[in-house]
Parts: structure tokens; sequence; C-alpha cells
């Protein structure tokens, strides 16, 4: 795939859509009225998820066109070259191949002139087999003691994909085992987790590809240090280390410098992006959290919706549907977020997890052949559970001036089925929570009008203040349950649909340079902060003034 990507502004599907769009009024209420089957027609179905596109700003019409887009940019040849092994990553000259991860054992992917199943395959086993040892305590700490606290370290997507799973699964977790996260350079986060901890059950995965991450090897420092000194000097250090620390990365001898046994690295590949790596050898706090048993069904999830993915025609594609939509927001309506609301309290991370998938993948302004973009790219993902959301930041996605295209996610059965019985009947609390999920989108689909608000008595003065407009765009994604299957479902959904997105603007969504630069000036600018008068010279003088004052206050 080394043609550059077609300027989708030269297309003939864009000028339909410019014209499309200038006589667009959408009109929930009408369309619905008027037309019975609206909602069976843009419903769809992707492996266990249940996807209600009716209530966006969508008519047969603009579908159609949207489809011709996906077709004039190339969307299918695309998507087939990414799952064939392509180097469609053009800057870093590499295969995207997430979905290999999750591959069934008794397939086949040549890269490169490599099946790279196999070795996927033997990671995995590597990895389950490692999880049970800790699981069944058959693994022990430098004392003889089994573990029971698991610390994962790493930061971006080695902290957010297994902490965002851990949360969501946690009814699947060993309840002997628990799971803690350390990822940020502020030593408060290291100090937190570590808080109350006994070394002699604690065992620390380090997750690194490179194992040279600034914020990782800082916190694992930390945390050997720790753990050594809590552990005192009854115990050899060497052996300490070996039997506290275990690593994910490539990087061998930078592992056997630390103290870590080769043995304990459990490796992945440069074909898989960081943010798209929980389903790797990043995901073993999750593997021991969770068992083999519960991995695999997560991955068998996002296998399910990579075969939706990969072989259903667009028209009933939900990942390809869903990122066109959001073409058609970004581009058309100026939509400049999108609000991603799980009901469920344990998808509180999803948001999180979502904003660097996304973000990172698409916030670019260069498209993969070098030139730069010719539309606006990229919207800010954000989000809480309901229905916490709804009493914060809903009043601006009802009646706030711009489009906030949200998409609303729950499930029939929940985690914890509770009763309210204190009134003298039998309330099911999960009942009452999904009245709010169906009644927020249909809020916002259809509105309050003005006649409706003076109906019921309300004064002339404050009737516009009480008027909904409708027409806010929604989509509802519902499941049976939240299981590691559908887990996996949930997050190749959105990994395709930031996909689709990416396509369609011409960009490669699978390097992230804008993370660098930041990164190599704090540390030139470290020993300016440690008062190197000569460094801070050479800073601008917004900076220096901000170290002088740090220096001064810094007791």
């Amino acid at each position: 795939m080394s043609d550059g990507p077609v300027d989708v502004t030269t297309t003939d599907a864009w000028k339909a859509l410019t014209e499309l769009r200038a006589g667009f009024e959408p009109d929930l209420r009408s369309w619905f009225a008027d037309d019975p089957g609206r909602a069976s027609r843009f419903t769809f179905e992707a492996a266990d998820l249940h996807v209600d596109l009716s209530k966006n700003l969508l008519t047969d019409d603009l579908l159609a066109t949207l489809l011709a887009l996906a077709e004039q940019v190339g969307l299918e040849a695309r998507r087939d070259a990414m799952f064939t092994g392509e180097h469609i990553n053009v800057t870093e000259d590499r295969a995207v191949l997430h979905t290999a991860l999750r591959l069934p054992s008794d397939a086949s992917l040549d890269v490169d002139g490599t099946d790279v199943v196999p070795a996927v395959h033997e990671t995995l086993a590597k990895m389950y087999a490692f999880a049970e040892r800790v699981r069944s305590g058959e693994w022990k700490g430098v004392t003889g003691e089994r573990i029971h606290t698991v610390v994962n370290i790493g930061i971006g997507g080695s902290d957010l994909g297994p902490m965002m799973a851990y949360e969501a699964l946690e009814p699947f977790r060993h309840p002997e085992i628990e799971c803690r996260f350390i990822s940020n350079i502020d030593p408060t986060d290291a100090a937190q987790k570590l808080k109350g901890l006994d070394p002699a059950t604690t065992l620390f995965v380090v997750s690194s590809k490179t194992f040279s991450t600034l914020e990782t090897l800082t916190n694992a420092r930390l945390a050997r240090a720790w753990l050594l000194d809590a552990l005192g000097d009854d115990v050899d250090a060497a052996d300490a280390v070996k039997k506290h620390f275990v690593a994910v990365s490539t990087a061998l001898d930078k592992v056997a410098n630390f103290g870590i046994d080769p043995e304990n690295a459990f490796g992945f590949w440069d074909w898989v992006g960081g943010r798209y790596s929980v389903d790797s050898a990043i995901g073993t706090s999750l593997a021991i959290a969770v068992g083999p048993e519960a991995f695999a069904e997560f991955l068998g999830g996002f296998h399910a919706i990579d075969e939706h993915f990969r072989t259903t025609p667009l028209d009933r594609n939900v990942p390809a549907l869903m990122g066109l939509l959001n073409v058609w927001y970004v581009n058309f309506f100026d939509a400049q977020t999108h609000a991603v609301l799980p009901y469920a309290q344990l998808l509180h991370r999803f948001p999180a997890y979502l904003q660097q998938l996304t973000m990172e993948s698409n916030g670019k302004s260069v498209r993969w052949d070098g030139t730069a973009v010719t539309t606006d790219t990229g919207e800010v993902f954000w989000g809480e559970p309901g229905t916490n959301g709804q009493h914060a930041f809903y009043q601006l996605i009802h009646q706030g001036t711009r489009v906030i295209p949200a998409d609303f996610i729950a499930f029939a059965n929940p985690a914890y089925p509770l009763v309210d019985a204190s009134d003298g009947q039998s309330t099911d609390v999960h009942e009452l929570f999904l009245a709010n999920f169906f009644a927020q989108t249909q809020a916002l689909a259809f509105g309050k009008s003005a006649e409706q608000v003076r109906a019921e008595g309300t004064a002339e003065n404050i009737v516009n203040a009480r008027v909904f407009s409708g027409n806010r765009p929604t989509t509802s994604i519902m499941a049976p349950a939240l299981t590691p299957h559908v887990l996996g479902q949930l997050i190749a959904l959105y990994e395709h649909i930031t996909f689709t997105q990416g396509v369609v603007w011409g960009i490669d969504s699978f390097d992230q340079w804008g993370v660098e630069l930041g990164k190599q000036l704090a540390l030139q600018i470290s020993p300016a902060v440690s008062g190197d008068a000569e460094t801070a010279e050479q800073q601008d003088t917004s900076t220096q003034s901000l170290i002088a004052y740090y220096r001064e206050k810094r007791t």
C-alpha cells in the first residue's frame, strides 16, 4: 500500500455530502413518526453487540452517500491490506497486526516471510502458564509466600488497557489476588500504590517494549528499591528481584541488567502499537487476575469483531458505519468532541482508554504520504458512566450550542442484580438504571417543544429555557452482559471505527510522533530543574521563570 491517499475532498461522494448538508434539516421526531421501520432498518448485529444507529442524523440517502465515500477512498482495500500484514504504518514502515494477536492457533498469517501465528500462541502459552503458577500459589516470593498483589508498572497502552479491563472484569477476578497499576512519574502514584503492601507477597510486572520508557523504568527502580528496603538484609537482593519482578519486553539484555530473569520476560512485536496491545503480553497482569480461560474468551471477542469488520458488506458493517457517521459529524457538523457514556459502572475507565486509542491514532495534521490533510481530523473522546454524567455534563449535550455525538453502552444483565424493597415494593435497580439509559437517548433525539412546555403551565418568560431542541445524535450499543468476550468485542469495535475514520482522512492512524517532542525536551530541561544554570539560560524566558519559581519554593 505504497500509493498515496485519496484526497477525500475531491471525491464525488464528498461533493454529494456537501450538497446534502447544505439542505439538511434533521427532524428525528418526524422521521420516526413517518417511518415505522426506521429503528429496525438502522439497527445491526455484530457478534454479541446490538447496535441501534436509528437516532443518528441519518437518512437512507445519506447512508448511500457515506457508503459511496467509503468505496471512493478505498476503505475495503486498505482494511484488507491491514489484515494481510502490508506495511500500512508508513512512517515506521511496519505492518499493523493487532488483529493477529487474537487469531486462533490453527490460523496462518505470513508477514514479511514469516507465519506470525505460532509465535503469538507460543507467547500466550508462556503467559498462561505463568499466570496459572501465580494464581495457584506455585509461584512464590523470596520468603516462600504466595503472591497476593500484582503491581503493573507501565504507561500509555501498557497501563490504560490492562487497568480498564481489570476494572471492567471485576466479577471474574481471582478472589485472593489484587492488581494495582503504577503509571505516572509523579512519585505520588508509586507511593500510593505501594502503600500498605506486603513486599513478601507482591509481584511487579514491568511493561515496556524497549525497556527504556522513562516513566516506566523510573517507577520500576522505585519499586525495586522499595522491595529491597522493605525485605531487609535477610534476603538475597538478586534473588528477591528475580522472584518479585517479571517483564513484558523484547529487550532481554536490558531486562537482565535490571535484575529480572530473561526467562520471565514476555515479548511482543513491532507490529503491535501500544494502544492496541492489551490483548498481547501487555495483558499479563490481567491474565493473572482473571485467568487464562477468561483471557482466551477476551481474545475471542476481539476476533469476532475482527471477522465482522473483515467480511461483512459495508452496508451492514457496524465499525465502518459508525466510523463513517463520525466523519459526517466531524466534517459536516463541526463536531469537535464525542461522548462515550457507559451505563455500567465497571466500564468507568473505558472512555479514558478510548481517549488514547482514538486521539493518539487520529490526532494528525499530515496524511500518510507526508502532505497536509485536506479536512479536519480527529475529535476529543470523553465520558463518564451514567447516571453520574446526567448530574454533571448532560446539560451541555442536551441544550448546548455544539453537536456532541454520543455512544450509550448498556447490558441486559447486571454484574450485581439488586432489588430495592425499602418502599414496600420490589424495585429492580438495574431496570431503574436502564430506564435512564433509554430515556436519555429518547430525550436527546426528540427533545421537548415550546408547545409541550407551555402545556405544562410553564410561565412564558421561562419557556425557552425549558425547550429541548432534540436532534442530538446518539448510538445505542447493548449486549447481554459484560463478559470477557463482550469486552473484547467493544474494544475491537472502536479500534475499527478509528481505522475507518483514518482511512477517510488519509492519515496513518498507527504512528504517534506527536508524543515524542515533549519527552525529548523534558530530558534536555531536567538539568536546569536540578540547578544547572547554563542549561537554564538556554531556555525561553517563560520556562526560566517557572523553573526559578520551582527552585525558590521547593523546600
